[in-house]
C-alpha cells in the first residue's frame, strides 16, 4: 500500500468520474462491461512488485523442469486435443494481496492458468484511469498500446491475413468478458466466431463474413472446452479433438496442463502448501484448507469450510485439491474509512521461441467479502470488481 497516492486518488475521486470511466469505455468499446468495474484502482508498493516478480519467476522456473510427460497427466483422456505444443501461448498467475505471520504483506498463489484474460481490456481501462485521473499518467505501465498491439499482433495473427484469423468462443454475446472481445476486434482487426457457426469440410474450418466463406487458419482460442459438455443440445459441425488444419492460440491442451493440479508440485515462499485430495497427509487440518476442483473456472466449485464429510463423499478425489488457506488482507481503503481485499493477476503472452514468457501487464479484483468474486458482495459495496495496479516507491 502506498498511502499518497491513496489519499490523493481518494480525495479526487467521486460519483460522476466512476460514471466518466464507464462512459470512456463505453465511447471506446461501443458496449458497456458486463462485469462489475472497482472504482478504485490498486496502489502497491515496487517492493511488494519484486515479491512478486520473484515468485512468478521461481514458479516459471519449476515448471520449466518438471519431468516430461508431467504436465500431460493433467488432461483427461476425454479432452485431449491432437497436435500440442511445447509450451502455451499464454501464462497469467494469480496471488491474493496478504499478511504473513510476520506481519508483512506479501502475495500467495492462489492459482494459474495457460489462458488468455482481459489482454485488450486491462490496457484501455489503464488508459482510461489515466484520463480521468491524470496524476495516474506518472504510474502507468511503459507498454504503450502500440506495445501491445504489436506483440498481440505477432502471437496471435502470425504471417496470417487477418481474416483468417478468429477468436472463437461459445455464443461470445453472452459472455461477461465480450467487452474484451470486442477491443481485441478493434486493436487486431479479427472476427470474433461463435463456436456453433464454425463449418468444417475435410480438415479445414470455415466462417462466413458478409455472405463469404473464409477458411480459419489460427484461432485465438477463448472457449473453455471442459465447459462444453455442459450446454444442453450444443450442435456444433467441429470437436476440438478432430485433427484439423489449423494453428491454436492456445492450445486447447494447455488449460489443463497449467491449472490447480501444479499446485501440489510448487514450492516457494508465497506458494500456499497444497496437496491432491486423495494424498491429503493424515497429519494435516483439514481446517486450514480450501477444497478446489482442479479444472473449475471463476471460483466455482470451490468450498471455503470443508469437511471430512464433504471430502470422503467426493467419489473421484483425483479431481481436486486442498489448498493451505491465506488471509487476505483488507489495506485498500475507501472513502467511507472501509477496506477491500484484493487479487491480482499477472498477465503473459510466450512466444513460441522464447524460453521464457514476457509481462504484458496486470489486472486487480477487489472484493469485501470472503471470496474474491463480485457476486458474493453486498449490492451497494464500492470498492469491489475488476481493477488494475500501479506500482512506484513508497
Amino acid at each position: 500500500m502506498i498511502s499518497k497516492y491513496r489519499k490523493q486518488f481518494n480525495k479526487e475521486f467521486s460519483p460522476q468520474k466512476y460514471e466518466e470511466v464507464q462512459r470512456l469505455l463505453m465511447e471506446k468499446s461501443g458496449i458497456q462491461p458486463s462485469f462489475r468495474l472497482s472504482e478504485s484502482p490498486l496502489f502497491l508498493t515496487k517492493e511488494f512488485e519484486a515479491k512478486l516478480l520473484d515468485a512468478s519467476n521461481s514458479i516459471i522456473e519449476q515448471i520449466k523442469n518438471l519431468p516430461e510427460g508431467t504436465l500431460e497427466k493433467a488432461i483427461p483422456e476425454n479432452c485431449k486435443v491432437p497436435n500440442d505444443t511445447l509450451q502455451p501461448h499464454f501464462f497469467t498467475i494469480d496471488f491474493g494481496i496478504c499478511r504473513s505471520e510476520n506481519g508483512n504483506i506479501e502475495p500467495q498463489l492462489i492459482e494459474l492458468q495457460a489462458f488468455p484474460s482481459l489482454f485488450a481490456f486491462q490496457k484501455v481501462f489503464e488508459d482510461t484511469l489515466c484520463e480521468v485521473y491524470p496524476f495516474l499518467s506518472d504510474l502507468q505501465n511503459e507498454l504503450t498500446s502500440e506495445d501491445l498491439k504489436k506483440y498481440l499482433s505477432e502471437l496471435i495473427i502470425g504471417e496470417e491475413n487477418p481474416e483468417n484469423v478468429i477468436l472463437l468462443e461459445i455464443f461470445p454475446e453472452k459472455q461477461k468478458t465480450l467487452i474484451d472481445f470486442v477491443l481485441t476486434e478493434k486493436l487486431l482487426g479479427i472476427k470474433t466466431v461463435c463456436l456453433t457457426k464454425v463449418k468444417k469440410e475435410g480438415k479445414k474450418l470455415f466462417y462466413e463474413n458478409e455472405g463469404k466463406k473464409i477458411e480459419i487458419k489460427r484461432i485465438y482460442n477463448r472457449v473453455i472446452f471442459d465447459e462444453l459438455d455442459k450446454i444442453p443440445n450444443l450442435n456444433v459441425e467441429f470437436d476440438f479433438r478432430e485433427d484439423v488444419d489449423v494453428k491454436w492460440i492456445t492450445h486447447p491442451n494447455w488449460f489443463f496442463k497449467i491449472s490447480k493440479f501444479l499446485l501440489p508440485m510448487l514450492n516457494h515462499q508465497f506458494v500456499p502448501k497444497s496437496y491432491f485430495l486423495h494424498k491429503f497427509p493424515a497429519d494435516e487440518n483439514l481446517e486450514n484448507f480450501v477444497l478446489k476442483p482442479l479444472f473449475s473456472f471463476a471460483g466455482s466449485g470451490v468450498n471455503l469450510n470443508p469437511t471430512k464429510e464433504i471430502t470422503d463423499a467426493i467419489q473421484d478425489k483425483e479431481n481436486y485439491i486442498l489448498q493451505r488457506k491465506v488471509n487476505y488482507e483488507p489495506i485498500f481503503e475507501d472513502i467511507n474509512g472501509e477496506f477491500s481485499k484484493a487479487e491480482i493477476r499477472l498477465l503473459y503472452i510466450w512466444r513460441e521461441n522464447d524460453d521464457y514468457p514476457i509481462l504484458i501487464e496486470n489486472l486487480g479484483r477487489m472484493t469485501k467479502a470472503a471470496m474474491v468474486n463480485v457476486d458474493f458482495n453486498k449490492k451497494d459495496a464500492i470498492w469491489i470488481g475488476s481493477s488494475t495496479a500501479f506500482f512506484a516507491e513508497e
